[in-house]
């Protein structure tokens, strides 16, 4: 493991990260690691003369290596070669190491999808690698016979019709995964996003939030690749759905970022975004700035980003817990701490979302509005006062059915909450 950084303390967070990295991945252990100041990465090689020597002799005397791992985001096929060809061992830089992690971790045809589609710019990488090899042993520009196409042709066509065929099946998923988004707007049902760095603690607030038994979240990073929606209730009983995202990483590759925008996309439909933080990562602040990045380069909504709530998670790990930021809430998902504070806070956020409003409304229980409320409205209380045959019912509302009901109810005795 090798990392080129001129800040000592930054280093050695960075190499940790490059360690749980590699961590993630089974049966890969890390034998040793170093830090290294690196020249420009598009060069022939990363390393000055001297480190890269001092670097060829430590891999040299540890005979059980069998990679390196370069913890910059890209290295060049050339560069790659190169090191390879001195090392005697296999390079990743950061790009190949997390691709790989993504292919370990994809469940479903989306997730497994979307890392075919980041592996292209990799592949066409190997293949302008490949022809620069045929063309010194005068192969690469020849034709192939009957074909009409030289080798370097033959397979940029393959692998655009490869990147056609990924675009299209993810497409296909994308226009279902709307439909489904329209019948939950059918239900009115508001979507919570939680967003947050990887490995900050995500999926442990939404099994919180939720109750939901069957969430396992699991101490690396990268564990979550696919959305995945779970429901919980809020003070008013509204019922809401959770929307679990994959999570961020300082210098993520672009090309990683643009596979899976089709699952990011979802978060642009979502009525609010909840930002969960790591609080005790020596680094919060950076991962703060990187999910942020992140998020506006998807040209989300501007009500999303200003309307946005910040959970400083992981709270029970600090003695003395004071909050530097105006309006962050103090959480602990894994031991409940603060958890009813944030449903309140989304609960208002939601409401000022959606249009939504809380309500008591009288009603005389010999006519329909009751039954019209319970198909229409989410119906939280029902006081009868039988002597007088009528009954208080304490619904949340959207705006439009809200509407329907002052018209068709006129007389009816409406008490805002």
């Amino acid at each position: 493991l090798i990392r080129g950084e001129t800040l000592h303390s930054l280093s050695e967070l960075q190499i940790a990260e490059a360690v749980a990295l590699v961590d993630t991945l089974q049966n890969w252990t890390v034998l040793d690691k170093t830090i290294l100041p690196t020249k420009n990465r598009n060069k022939k090689f990363v390393f000055g003369k001297g480190n890269f020597q001092v670097l060829t002799e430590k891999i040299k005397k540890l005979p059980h290596v069998t990679a390196v791992f370069l913890n910059v985001e890209r290295i060049s096929s050339l560069t790659k070669k190169e090191l390879e060809s001195a090392w005697g061992v296999q390079v990743f830089d950061r790009y190949t190491v997390v691709l790989h992690i993504f292919r370990c971790n994809a469940r479903t045809k989306e997730a497994k999808l979307q890392v075919a589609l980041a592996e292209i710019p990799l592949l066409r990488s190997n293949l302008k690698n490949e022809a620069s090899q045929r063309d010194q042993q005068r192969g690469g520009s020849r034709y192939i016979m009957g074909s009409g196409e030289t080798f370097l042709e033959t397979q940029n066509r393959v692998l655009k019709e490869r990147e056609l065929k990924i675009r299209n099946a993810l497409e296909k998923l994308r226009r279902k995964r709307a439909l489904l988004r329209t019948r939950r707007r059918k239900f009115e049902f508001p979507i919570v996003s939680v967003m947050g760095y990887t490995n900050c603690g995500k999926t442990t607030l939404i099994k919180a939030l939720t109750g939901e038994a069957g969430l396992q979240p699991r101490d690396q990073l990268f564990a979550t690749l696919d959305i995945t929606a779970h429901t919980g209730y809020l003070p008013s009983h509204m019922a809401v759905i959770y929307v679990d995202t994959i999570g961020f990483l300082t210098d993520l590759p672009h090309n990683l970022v643009e596979s899976f925008s089709a699952t990011l996309e979802e978060v642009a439909y979502s009525d609010l975004i909840v930002h969960v933080r790591d609080i005790t990562h020596p680094e919060t602040v950076l991962q703060k700035a990187t999910v942020l990045s992140v998020l506006r380069n998807l040209n989300l909504p501007s009500h999303l980003l200003d309307s946005m709530v910040e959970v400083h998670n992981k709270v029970d790990l600090i003695e003395r817990y004071k909050p530097a930021e105006e309006n962050a809430l103090a959480v602990s998902a894994l031991h409940g701490h603060g958890l009813e504070e944030l449903k309140q806070e989304i609960e208002k956020k939601i409401l000022a979302a959606t249009g939504k409003k809380i309500l008591t409304v009288n009603i005389n229980l010999e006519g329909p509005q009751l039954s019209w409320l319970y198909k229409e409205a989410t119906v939280q209380e029902v006081e009868v006062m039988p002597e007088e045959g009528t009954a208080r019912v304490k619904v949340i509302i959207g705006s439009s059915a809200f509407g329907k009901y002052k018209n068709l109810f006129p007389n009816s005795k409406i008490f805002m909450s």
